[in-house]
């Protein structure tokens, strides 16, 4: 499975989908970010925590252990393409370049997204059900 970072930003916050993605993460065989991703949560986490939030981001990978996975040429263009076909002022999945990089990551690896949120729902990417 492939986790967006809004997944992670949502354990983190204590949301209410908080205990299912946990579930979920700890069941999955292998659940992954992309790197881009992991840069994107850190910064989000930095921008409202400081150091703090990076530790934190840091902690909760290693505890569920999330692969962080190198962004390569294949997702580069797969990101490219997601962004043509379902981005933001151009479709109503709406997405950004941090969500293209979920994006290419789970079409990449054909495993299914885990996310927060209504834009991918738009999107031909397979979902974690929840």
């Amino acid at each position: 499975m492939v986790i967006d970072p809004s997944a992670i930003l949502a354990i983190i916050y204590g949301e209410p989908e908080e205990l299912i993605f946990i579930q979920l993460i700890d069941e999955s065989e292998d659940c992954l970010l992309s790197s881009p991703g992991y840069v994107e949560a850190s910064i989000v986490l930095g921008n409202k925590h400081g150091k703090q939030g990076l530790e934190n981001l840091n902690l909760l990978i290693t505890a569920l252990s999330i692969i962080i996975v190198p962004f390569n040429v294949e997702q580069a263009h797969l990101a490219s393409e997601a962004f043509l076909k379902f981005g933001k002022g151009r479709h109503p999945a709406k997405l950004n370049m941090g969500d293209c990089f979920s994006y290419a990551l789970a079409k990449s690896t054909n495993q299914p997204l885990l996310f927060k949120g209504n834009d991918f729902i738009h999107t031909d990417i397979t979902k974690v059900d929840y």
